[in-house]
């Protein structure tokens, strides 16, 4: 999937991973965890959130302790895509690797809470349908259009590989 639509969820600056996913859930599944999600600075958005929403925040999206957890968790309670202005690396790379797309756009400030948006992937677009703009990130290359397209790394792995004798 390179194009979808949602609405978003705004969040301010450095956006860690410890309040993505509190410390005492990391035992749980990513299932489990997506009920405390944000909990650090929305404790009702697992509530609220819708599948298909989009989660914005400003700059360093994800930094803090390298935890494929935190973009599960907000795959897993149906957030569509992560845009902000900037991510840290580890983040980036995991929610990737986990089919979560991630978008880079200077103007992620921009967007207000509950605007509605249509994400391109391919042309690396980004539209405001509730304010009239549009924004634009560098498109992905075709082989992170792959794996997002698979749901993951692994899924395309496998599919890829064939099956394993565990499957």
């Amino acid at each position: 999937m390179s194009k979808f639509s949602g609405r978003s969820w705004t969040f301010g600056d450095n956006i860690d991973t410890d309040v993505i996913v509190p410390g005492q859930y990391l035992k749980l599944t990513a299932e489990e965890v997506a009920n405390h999600v944000m909990e650090g600075v929305d404790e009702s958005f697992s509530t609220k959130v819708k599948q298909g929403d989009i989660v914005v925040g400003g700059k360093n999206f994800g930094c803090g302790s390298s935890r494929e957890t935190a973009p599960a968790a907000l795959k897993h309670a149906g957030v569509s895509a992560i845009i902000s202005v900037f991510f840290a690396r580890i983040f980036y790379r995991n929610a990737i690797n986990i089919g979560l797309p991630v978008i880079e756009i200077k103007e992620a400030k921009e967007i207000n809470e509950g605007d509605e948006l249509v994400v391109n992937l391919k042309e690396g677009r980004v539209c405001n349908l509730t304010q009239n703009k549009v924004y634009y990130a560098n498109p992905y290359p075709d082989m992170i259009i792959d794996i997002l397209e698979h749901g993951g790394l692994l899924p395309l792995l496998k599919k890829s590989f064939g099956k394993t004798k565990n499957n």
